[in-house]
């Protein structure tokens, strides 16, 4: 057998729709039981029976099959060839009981079963109908695990079967019906004879499927799915419209596309040239799309596997289905004609692990259970070849398989990809509450771009090729034409130096009992910018502040911008250890801090600490200093909080500050009668804001008290007090003020500003309900 054969057999046993044609048989397979009576249940139906047990009630494993009828047809001669049907397939005589605390499947000989007709007005109400009865849970100690209903509506019919997935997988469909066809036809015309009778039973595979895991190729299959998957694969985090509930909604919908003729002709000529099959291809495409919309380059995918590589079970109605996991792990300059090989591979080594249940490859694996997201993998990528025999032939009438509307996922997301004679088409489910409509069918376009790119260009990255199409690129352009005509300053300084000329005597800043006016504020900072510039500061050396919200602090932080410096603020209260990483860290030739704190650095601190109230000002010029600051230099240098490892630098450019401060100033206008209250850690990036914005648009800054920020009371009575118009809100701190019942009595406030963390929608209304002040959420992933 070549490659490409073995390739094209792993694309058909990896329908869990049927296959065209039978896979080869393999030696050792099931045989008939020695024992009649009750069987063990098959890993996949303990499962199964599991879950159903944990919530009786649920559909979720519902499997539904709609015919729709031209024609009526004659309704003894069905309910004749469903009870053939039942009698042929011990599966549908199935139920499922447990002894000794053990469940079991008890084949009954004979069953009770009637066919459901209902007449509908029209076919209006036919999806409807369907849902329901799709919706209605098995009782899986009671056979037959079937339903059929005939819905009847003026000139045609709809047959629905209905089955819970213990029973039978989606490979059992295209038997049932053909089954049933050929049983309706006999019935027709008189003859109501058997079925022919089945060499084996699914009972027959459950107790060999035991006997194979616990034997030397069920060790064999467990260790390499071990070695393969290993114990550490991360969760799948693909970006969503709404967050994942604590508990999960699992309403579903479905987006269909197929993939242009041109695009499909391509694919299938590429797989001839590289002796591949399209389900490597559309896998590889599926891992890619995946990568780059979490970012992640290492997560697994779940693909179902036929699980019928032996002759003797090829016709038999069950639940033979497995699920194998393919692992990503994608480096940057991935190809997809290496992505391809790699697969082929993998998917060769798979089929010959494919007797080996799922559930036995997560016991090897001792995964910890997590009840927000499905264990191992989180999508599904399902390839299946379309089969006509599908369709029911009953004699004098037209049937065609018709979709059921979704009612539940398994998964948050699957692509099923059907592999027709004229094309490939493609199918999207999703989970609701996490996915609108659109991004899904978003997704759906950049998937058949990607494989247009990957099949066109193999030896191109797959991560450089395009996933947007001509007039999403249009959209995104449109969307980037952001430019706007700031007025052009080349740093920090400047801009505030303006307002300065503007209104000197203005309020510029408070603090406790201190008022200091634009020209005091920009006197007061131009003296400590000279003492700076003497201590040989100037543009990008960064210059440790650690000091407590107060004068101080704002003027240490202007009189470091205008000596062309950057700062580098350090919270007096982190701990020494961590302040003086970042210290030695940053290269910072000297440290400014306040009298109060200086014996924090006391002992052996490599560099040279100073006072801010200590220092000798008072004969320095009040006078800018003449420093070239360009838009290019760093204007503060802020540290993460080491949370991943080791807190790392963040600087910013004079040229990014005045961008985003500017563009607040265009969009919420502060004017001279605002008062903005500085509350945020100066560790913070938000804090940066709050300094510098009201100081270039004539507003004050106003100083919170160390601490207050923690404290709702303190806060409201400094809003008060001050006539606070503008302050920022972590939504948590937000939450908190808003409990305490502090927001109304704030009647000053014009606008809340909120970012840092996602704001609640409950949030946002409580807070609307009891102030007249803007809400504005700056939040962003």
């Amino acid at each position: 057998m070549t490659d490409i054969d073995r390739d094209e057999l792993l694309a058909l046993l990896l329908d869990d729709e049927g296959l065209d044609d039978a896979a080869p048989a393999t030696p050792s397979g099931p045989v008939r039981r020695t024992e009649d009576g009750p069987a063990p249940l098959s890993f996949a139906q303990r499962r199964l029976w599991f879950l159903q047990q944990y919530d009786v009630h649920s559909p979720a494993y519902n499997s539904a099959r709609a015919l729709q009828i031209q024609g009526q047809p004659d309704v003894q001669a069905l309910q004749a060839a469903l009870r053939r049907l039942i009698e042929r397939h011990a599966s549908l005589r199935t139920r499922f009981v447990q002894v000794d605390g053990q469940p079991l499947q008890v084949i009954d000989p004979e069953v009770e079963f009637h066919l459901e007709c209902v007449d509908l007005p029209d076919d209006t109400e036919l999806q409807a109908a369907l849902r329901q009865r799709v919706a209605v849970p098995f009782d899986l100690g009671q056979a037959p695990l079937l339903r059929a209903s005939l819905l009847r509506y003026p000139g045609g019919a709809v047959l629905l079967l209905c089955l819970h997935h213990i029973v039978a997988d989606a490979w059992s469909n295209p038997l049932l019906i053909a089954d049933l066809g050929q049983a309706y036809a006999a019935a027709l015309q008189g003859h109501d004879r058997a079925l022919p009778t089945l060499p084996l039973e699914y009972a027959d595979y459950a107790t060999w499927q035991r006997e194979y895991v616990a034997g030397q190729a069920g060790r064999q299959a467990q260790a390499y799915w071990r070695d393969y998957l290993g114990q550490d694969v991360p969760v799948l985090e693909l970006p969503s419209d709404r967050p994942r509930r604590a508990e999960p909604r699992l309403e579903a919908a479905r987006h269909d596309l197929r993939l242009p003729a041109s695009s499909a002709h391509a694919l299938r000529e590429f797989c001839r040239l590289q002796q591949c099959s399209p389900f490597v291809v559309l896998l590889g495409a599926w891992q890619v799309l995946l990568a780059r919309y979490s970012g992640q380059r290492d997560f697994a995918v779940g693909v179902p596997n036929a699980a019928r590589s032996h002759a003797q079970v090829q016709n038999i109605v069950g639940f033979f289905v497995n699920t194998q996991v393919y692992r990503a792990r994608l480096e940057p300059a991935l190809t997809t004609r290496v992505l391809c090989r790699r697969l082929r591979e993998q998917s060769r080594i798979a089929l010959e692990q494919s007797d080996f249940p799922f559930e036995c490859v997560m016991d090897g694996l001792n995964l910890s259970r997590d009840l927000h997201h499905t264990a191992l993998f989180q999508v599904l990528f399902n390839f299946r070849h379309s089969r006509d025999a599908q369709a029911l032939h009953l004699p004098g009438l037209q049937v065609q398989v018709l979709d059921v509307e979704l009612e539940s996922a398994r998964f948050d997301l699957t692509l099923d990809v059907i592999a027709n004679p004229d094309g490939i088409d493609c199918r999207l489910e999703y989970v609701t509450a996490l996915y609108d409509a659109a991004t899904i069918a978003r997704m759906g376009g950049h998937l058949a771009q990607l494989v247009q790119g990957m099949v066109a260009a193999p030896d191109r990255s797959v991560f450089s090729l395009p996933l947007m199409d001509v007039a999403e690129l249009y959209q995104l352009s449109a969307w980037n034409a952001t430019d706007s005509g700031y007025p052009q300053y080349p740093s920090l300084p400047a801009l505030i130096a303006e307002q300065v000329r503007a209104t000197p005597d203005a309020l510029a800043l408070v603090h406790g009992d201190t008022r200091l006016s634009y020209a005091e504020l920009d006197a007061r900072a131009n003296q400590l910018a000279h003492w700076l510039h003497g201590q040989g500061v100037g543009p990008d050396v960064p210059v440790a502040v650690c000091a407590e919200r107060s004068v101080e602090l704002v003027v240490a932080l202007l009189g470091v911008i205008k000596a062309g410096g950057a700062y580098l603020p350090l919270d007096p209260e982190h701990p020494r250890e961590r302040l003086q990483g970042m210290l030695e860290d940053s290269g910072s030739p000297l440290l400014l801090t306040q009298s109060e704190l200086v014996e924090k650095w006391t002992g052996e601190v490599g560099v040279s600490v100073y006072a801010l109230e200590d220092l000798p000002l008072g004969s320095l010029p009040m006078s800018a200093p003449d420093v070239l600051i360009s838009p290019e230099n760093l204007v503060y240098c802020l540290y993460t909080s080491g949370s991943t490892g080791k807190p790392k630098a963040v600087g910013n450019r004079h040229a990014g500050l005045l961008n985003r401060l500017q563009w607040m100033q265009a969009e919420y206008g502060l004017t001279s009668h605002d008062r903005v209250l500085q509350k945020t850690p100066y560790t913070f990036d938000v804090s940066v804001w709050e300094f510098f914005w009201p100081l270039l648009s004539g507003a004050a800054l106003v100083m919170a008290p160390p601490g207050a920020h923690r404290d709702p009371q303190a806060l409201r009575e400094l809003i008060v007090e001050h006539g606070i118009t503008t302050l920022h809100f972590v939504p948590s701190m937000l939450q908190a003020f808003v409990s305490a019942g502090e927001l109304p009595a704030c009647t000053s406030l014009e606008r809340i500003i909120c970012s840092g963390e996602a704001l609640p929608a409950e949030l946002q209304r409580q807070v609307l309900a009891q102030t007249s002040s803007e809400l504005h959420n700056l939040y962003g992933p």
